[in-house]
């Protein structure tokens, strides 16, 4: 991704702008073919050229025509015939955000796939959901997989979206009139890059389109976050149910040798603030003074490298820490062990409700037994059976029957159909 937004390729992007737009101009007849031929053998630069030309233009589209109209000789009169620099401009980052897009998605199928892969391996691996930090009823690992994929699968139609709306390219001169060039120029340029015309302009391209681009880029982080928060949660030694893969000869800490730190998902962590941040820029940048002023152009020249470079790291790092991720099915079931049974007071609940209880009556008789089993390290169920008040509604095979875990699983299957479709 850093080469894609290195100043070689970027200048080639608008090399390829400029011929493609003399292309257009010949097909008019309006430069003669001869002339577009010499264009094609000869367009070329050489970046250090370019930067000895801007260092005394301080104006980099026309260090970059110079420097090219040196390699073509007479004929370079007819490269960026009728435009302005932001043709170029906003035409080559349309393109150039386009492809990042295209390479992010491939990474986030990747990320896809290695949790859904993750997510049928532990399908049926039982540990305890968690509310609020503290023991709720019990899920499945595969299951919180499942929802981190179906969050991703959303987060991969937001950056379509976002890299088709982004993807508009103007060739419509100082002030989007096309005085100077007329729209099939526009058209044809953005025909061959893969791009579409912005149906109207001023200078710019609408900065709404970049606004959406990297708010997608920072939801999408965001996700990214969301899943490198809760392996690190899981990863506490008090939890301990999953571990960052350890590679041989890896060091946790500097002072403390037994330390294995989850330092990928802090890591993921750490630079979705850089993306979120990034995308408040580009809300700002959607105000500009009439058809145009500058103040977005530093902006983005920071952000749209350092956005797109940062989410495609995340995207293979968290990547690699799912396929390598350590699961400890045995911890979860320890733990899921540690409250005596407390995650049943729901369906105890419901069971003396459906006795012909209040629901306040039936909540106070469970919560008392919890509270109890909760402080004193007690069994729930032991409780319950020794508690002559449930007795008169429920039986001891009754409540036997309640403490059936089966139950809290039995609608996994329905899950993952919905989620993963048919395939698994």
């Amino acid at each position: 991704m850093g080469q894609w937004w290195s100043d070689e390729n970027r200048y080639r992007v608008w090399l390829r702008i400029e011929v493609l737009a003399c292309q257009a101009w010949a097909e008019m007849g309006i430069v003669p073919a001869e002339a577009v031929k010499v264009i094609e053998q000869k367009a070329d630069f050489e970046l250090s050229r370019i930067e000895v030309i801007e260092a005394e233009t301080r104006h980099d589209v026309i260090a970059f025509l110079t420097a090219v109209a040196e390699k073509v000789g007479p004929e370079s009169r007819y490269i960026h015939y009728g435009l302005t620099s932001s043709d170029v401009l906003d035409t080559a980052l349309a393109y150039l955000l386009k492809g990042a897009a295209e390479r992010l998605l491939a990474d986030l199928d990747g990320l896809m796939a290695a949790v859904r892969e993750r997510a049928f391996e532990h399908k049926n691996t039982v540990m305890i959901g968690r509310s609020h930090g503290m023991h709720a009823e019990p899920i499945t690992f595969g299951l919180k997989l499942a929802v981190w994929y179906d969050e991703l699968a959303r987060q991969k139609r937001r950056l379509e979206a976002a890299r088709d709306d982004v993807a508009a390219g103007k060739l419509s001169g100082a002030v989007g009139t096309f005085a100077n060039v007329p729209p099939e120029v526009e058209a044809f340029v953005c025909r061959e890059l893969g791009l579409k015309p912005a149906p109207a302009s001023t200078q710019i391209v609408q900065r709404d389109r970049h606004a959406e681009f990297f708010t997608a880029l920072a939801v999408t982080a965001g996700s990214l976050e969301k899943i490198a928060v809760e392996i690190r949660h899981l990863m506490r030694t008090e939890v301990r149910e999953v571990a960052e893969g350890f590679g041989k000869g890896q060091k946790g800490s500097s002072a403390m040798p037994h330390k294995r730190n989850p330092v990928g998902a802090e890591n993921i962590s750490g630079l979705a603030r850089v993306v979120r941040a990034n995308a408040l820029i580009a809300l700002e940048n959607m105000a500009l003074w009439h058809e145009r002023d500058i103040s977005h152009s530093s902006a983005e020249r920071v952000i749209c490298p350092d956005s797109t470079i940062a989410l495609d790291y995340m995207l293979v790092r968290l990547t690699g820490l799912i396929d390598n991720l350590d699961v400890y099915p045995e911890r979860m079931r320890a733990n899921l062990e540690k409250t005596g049974g407390l995650y049943y007071s729901q369906r105890v609940l419901l069971a003396l409700t459906g006795k012909g209880l209040i629901r306040d009556q039936a909540y106070r008789l469970v919560q008392r037994n919890a509270l109890k089993a909760w402080n004193e390290d007690l069994s729930f169920k032991a409780l319950l059976l020794a508690d002559p008040e449930v007795g008169k509604h429920l039986s001891a095979e009754e409540i036997e029957g309640l403490f059936d875990l089966d139950y809290h699983l039995k609608h996994i299957d329905a899950i993952f159909e919905r989620v993963f479709g048919q395939e698994g």
